[in-house]
């Protein structure tokens, strides 16, 4: 049985990530780590007694995540986003995805936890992105070979996009796959923000990347156009527990 270390970048996620380290099954051949950005409430405390290992890292999710892959002894690295939880049977899919050589890695479909007809719009769409492009982001629980990871070098450390920057490398390594089970992430932002206008500036952040446009410039932009009321520390609305993009 292939093993498998599931890294949670964290930066105060005291109020979420208990959440998502509980919705990760224990037992042989699985190993949770949680790399932390400089977190200032209780996020390492709520995570010792559930992760098998904390990393302290440089602030920023690209390296956290290299950080967390580099302290891992998995055969597979799975990046779980701290308020992305993952379903029943998650590992056991990822583990018989990668069976086939062929594959270097993938993704899981989106599942928003919240029932407004706008986010199940907004989930529509990122599952149908994520096929047709073969493009999927970071809060679908990105999964990868350490070999293959290794041999890329890991994500870039760059202030946005890392995850949709690393799948485009990943491409040049093999086959992708988007598995049929889902994980389930946050409509937070969506709800701070709104969802046209969170949609609208997830968009074009896409779009400036794309058109090279830098990564720090790209930052500055869509934090401006969100000016988000958004509080890691929030207690958790019932139904929006989990993440967002970028």
């Amino acid at each position: 049985m292939a093993a498998i270390s599931v890294i949670v970048p964290t930066r105060n996620e005291a109020a979420w990530l208990p959440h998502t380290l509980r919705s990760i099954p224990r037992g042989p051949g699985v190993e949770i780590i949680v790399s932390d950005g400089g977190s200032t409430d209780e996020t390492l405390a709520l995570a010792a007694p559930l992760a098998d290992r904390l990393v302290e890292s440089a602030p920023g999710r690209g390296s956290q995540l290299n950080a967390g892959a580099a302290a891992a002894s998995g055969d597979i690295l799975l990046f779980l986003h701290a308020d992305t939880r993952l379903n029943h049977g998650a590992l056991d899919a990822v583990r018989d995805a990668l069976r086939d050589p062929h594959l270097v890695g993938g993704a899981f479909r989106a599942e928003i936890d919240s029932k407004r007809v706008s986010m199940r719009l907004i989930t529509f769409g990122i599952n149908l992105r994520s096929r047709w492009f073969r493009l999927p982001y970071g809060d679908q629980a990105l999964f990868v070979r350490r070999r293959v990871f290794d041999a890329m070098h890991g994500f870039r450390s760059i202030e946005i996009m890392e995850d949709v920057d690393f799948v485009r490398r990943l491409r040049r390594h093999g086959r992708l796959t988007l598995l049929r089970s889902s994980v389930r992430t946050s409509a937070r932002r969506w709800a701070a923000n709104g969802v046209a206008r969170t949609t609208l500036a997830n968009w074009a952040a896409l779009a400036l990347f794309f058109c090279r446009v830098s990564p720090a410039w790209i930052r500055r932009f869509y934090d401006a156009a969100l000016a988000s009321r958004e509080r890691s520390t929030e207690t958790p609305v019932a139904g929006i527990p989990g993440g967002a993009k970028p």
